[in-house]
């Protein structure tokens, strides 16, 4: 890291633009720079922090929204001016470093969302850099090239490899500079055939690149050189404050160029809490482009679209958008066979049950997701209570994969529809299974169970457990299969259970869903009063060994099913120790052995 001094000269190292020196950038905050030096004696540009914004106007195909939608557009802060953190100074002086050192004459433009990101006053770590006459890979060697020539020590260079049948069309290079990943591309045209869906791709200008992006919001460019912002389809910076997710291009040929655009489209939408653009919302809708999306894109781009959805803001507003423009079935593809068949208005009934465990979750203050301590742990609870959600109107249904094997439903459609990990859908397979017990247990806290019948359930001919601990030892055997996810599955079984008649419109209705969550805090309570939260990391008093001593056997099944009952003797007696434990084995042991001497 440079010393005071070494920041001193990086001053006279920075270049002149126009003849008057640049001002320098306000920083974000103070954080020490990584070591730059010069290799030429020329000054390079020195980046500015206030930008001008450049507006060209559009083509006279550009898609809009309706007046009347526009009217109703709410007004959005855009800033005017960009603040860059220290380390993306730092990262663009050396981009116009290499530049100038080997006289290179590109023009360096930060593209997408950052530019978006930054205008709204977001942090962003995605940097991509748009170059207008080299290759990413060329790019990305001169600049190995020039840290070596400075002593620096060379980046790995990696790449996204073009797949046109994917719709990604052009390779991108990527390497680490200063901590952090860029993309470098270079500035591209489409050319698209009328019989194919593979486009010709050339190295195209600046304002042709802002035109074939996916939304005008995500067509700005920063420009490096000469420190402005370029708006070159003369309406994103209008868009973003208008909050309007608009396509450059009309918006059905948009689609079909790309389809997984449309998704695109509903999380930036959703993300920002932006309003889809009527023409983009028809073209959505469209049977042609509903059809390429199912059948040009890959399941993988498809799911990682949906997983982001679910890991944002307004996941339940993004599911609405999918159901609302008839793309539900599309991405949420089901096997050809299920056992039941697909019900009627199954779209509507999974996203009302998502939107209903949202507000049941937002109700209860969130602490449906406080299984862990860990922050990525609470938000894979978030998501994986939602995608249980969204399919628990699948949860009792099947198919016969080809092994002949019944897999449920709701487990094809995350791995094999959207891709996800296979540990996502047997997780959300088990919240499922958990929440039909909890279900007993609810109605058990309710004393509407008979406890008698319950305890038998639980005992056996060695094993009796205290009236007073039937619940305990019930709900603690729940807990230790579900483990942390124990308040996920409580909340999806206080909405599945009882049914309603009509669940579209009763988990709608304020009154229900206010009995619920009062449902829902009695049984939480009730589980944290019997100190059963973080049951599942309870230890057994006696290992395997132990208990083959205690019963004097050599092992076999029966060790298995003494382990079961000990687990519960401890439930029923959460203070007891091991010599107790012992001895109510043995005990047990010998009452057995003399009823069967007396039979």
């Amino acid at each position: 890291m440079p010393t005071p001094a070494s920041h001193r000269l990086l001053l006279h190292l920075l270049p002149r633009c126009g003849g008057v020196l640049a001002p320098p950038l306000r920083r974000r905050w103070p954080a020490p720079s990584p070591p730059l030096w010069s290799v030429t004696s020329a000054a390079l540009p020195r980046t500015f922090l206030f930008f001008n914004i450049r507006a060209f106007s559009g083509s006279p195909g550009m898609a809009a929204g309706s007046p009347e939608q526009q009217q109703q557009q709410r007004s959005v802060e855009v800033r005017e001016t960009i603040e860059l953190t220290e380390k993306e100074e730092w990262i663009f002086r050396r981009l116009l470093n290499v530049v100038r050192h080997f006289g290179l004459g590109t023009q360096l433009r930060v593209a997408g969302g950052w530019v978006r990101d930054k205008l709204l006053g977001k942090d962003s770590a995605d940097i991509d850099i748009a170059l207008d006459n080299l290759t990413g890979q060329n790019f990305c060697e001169k600049v190995n090239e020039y840290s070596e020539l400075i002593g620096e020590e060379q980046k790995g260079i990696g790449f996204i490899q073009c797949n046109p049948d994917q719709s990604k069309h052009l390779e991108t290079a990527r390497m680490l500079i200063f901590d952090i990943w860029i993309d470098f591309v270079n500035l591209r045209s489409e050319k698209y055939a009328e019989n194919s869906r593979i486009p010709t791709v050339e190295i195209g200008t600046a304002k042709e690149d802002a035109y074939r992006r996916d939304l005008t919001i995500n067509s700005l460019f920063f420009n490096i050189n000469n420190n402005s912002v370029e708006d070159l389809t003369g309406r994103g910076i209008d868009d973003l404050k208008k909050g309007l997710i608009v396509t450059p291009l009309p918006a059905k040929e948009t689609f079909l160029d790309d389809p997984l655009r449309v998704l695109r489209a509903i999380r930036f939408a959703t993300r920002f809490n932006f309003t889809l653009a009527e023409d983009l919302k028809e073209a959505a809708s469209d049977e042609k482009v509903k059809l390429e999306l199912g059948s040009k894109i890959s399941r993988e781009r498809i799911g990682h679209e949906i997983d982001l959805m679910m890991s944002d803001k307004h996941p339940v507003r993004a599911m609405c958008y999918i159901r609302d423009l008839g793309l539900f079935y599309v991405v949420f593809a089901f096997p050809e066979k299920s056992n039941p068949p697909v019900p009627d208005k199954c779209d509507w009934l999974c996203v009302s049950y998502i939107e209903a465990a949202w507000n049941l979750a937002y109700s209860v203050g969130f602490s449906v997701f406080s299984g862990g301590s860990d922050p990525n742990s609470q938000d894979e609870q978030r998501r994986l209570c939602l995608y249980s959600a969204l399919f628990i109107p699948l949860r009792n249904m099947f198919y016969m994969d080809k092994r002949s094997k019944k897999v449920p439903v709701s487990s094809y459609i995350i791995r094999d529809s959207l891709k996800l990990k296979a540990s996502d859908a047997e997780m959300v397979v088990n919240i499922h299974a958990a929440s039909e017990k909890f279900a007993e247990l609810v109605q058990l806290f309710e004393s509407n169970v008979d406890l008698g019948t319950l305890k038998e359930k639980l005992e056996d001919e060695f094993l009796e457990i205290p009236a007073d601990s039937v619940e305990r030892v019930f709900a603690g055997l729940i807990l230790r299969e579900i483990k942390d996810f124990w308040r996920v599955a409580l909340s999806i079984s206080i909405l599945t259970y009882p049914e309603a008649d009509n669940a579209i419109d009763a988990l709608s209705q304020q009154d229900e869903l206010h009995q619920r969550k009062e449902k829902y805090i009695k049984v939480e309570r009730a589980i944290i009063d019997l100190d059963l939260d973080g049951v599942w990391k309870l230890k057994p008093l006696l290992d395997g060994k132990t208990i083959m001593g205690v019963l004097q056997v050599k092992g076999g099944p029966v060790i298995g099913k003494w382990q079961q009952r000990l687990l519960k003797w401890q439930l029923a007696h959460p203070k007891g120790t091991m010599d107790e434990c012992i001895e109510w084995m043995k005990q047990s042991q010998a009452k057995r052995q003399k009823v069967e001497c007396n039979s």
